[in-house]
């Protein structure tokens, strides 16, 4: 009995797993959420103790939900989010800094201060989350690498993440104030 169980999941990760990875793959932007969310849909079909009848709607709808749940909980802020301010139409946008390629004293002058004022913000956070935080948004090196490097769970590394950015958003507030009102 359990080799015939253990040949029938076999046979539907087989059959399934490039339908659902394509599906997936549309719906997610990164390649590892994608390959975790598949990981749990068949997780949760191997670990399923009740009879499925129709097990393509079954899979699928499963799959929708992992997406569904894992955008709602997978939506760390960004760093681009600390440079802006949606409050105001005339607030300082740091991201014009960024991409300005007019070698201006100025405009150089404006992003050494954002640079020093960022370095001393993370300077300020506990090692953990500024490690996080470099990682991540700095290096770019996903979520789930960061996880298998420090055996920390991905909803540790995001909440990490989510406390440096706040403090950092507070901090490179303070400069951008500053900048709009003298």
């Amino acid at each position: 009995m359990a080799e015939t169980r253990k040949n029938n999941i076999t046979e539907v990760i087989n059959t399934y797993s490039k339908r659902l990875m394509g599906f997936i793959r549309k719906r997610v932007n990164n390649e590892a959420d994608a390959e975790d969310i598949l990981q749990d849909v068949f997780y949760q079909f191997i670990g399923n103790t009740k009879p499925i009848e129709q097990l393509t709607a079954w899979l699928f709808t499963v799959t929708r939900n992992k997406i569904t749940d894992r955008q709602r909980k997978h939506k760390p802020d960004l760093l681009e989010d600390m440079y802006t301010n949606a409050d105001s139409e005339s607030a300082f946008d740091w991201t014009e800094l960024f991409f300005d390629e007019s070698n201006n004293p100025e405009t150089d002058y404006l992003r050494n201060l954002f640079w020093e004022a960022l370095h001393d913000a993370l300077n300020e956070l506990p090692l953990a989350q500024k490690q996080v935080f470099v990682l991540n948004e700095i290096e770019g090196v996903p979520f789930k690498t960061i996880a298998e490097q420090t055996g920390e769970t991905i909803n540790t590394l995001l909440s990490r993440k989510r406390y440096a950015v706040l403090h950092l958003r507070e901090r490179l507030s303070v400069l951008r104030d500053e900048l709009l009102n003298h």
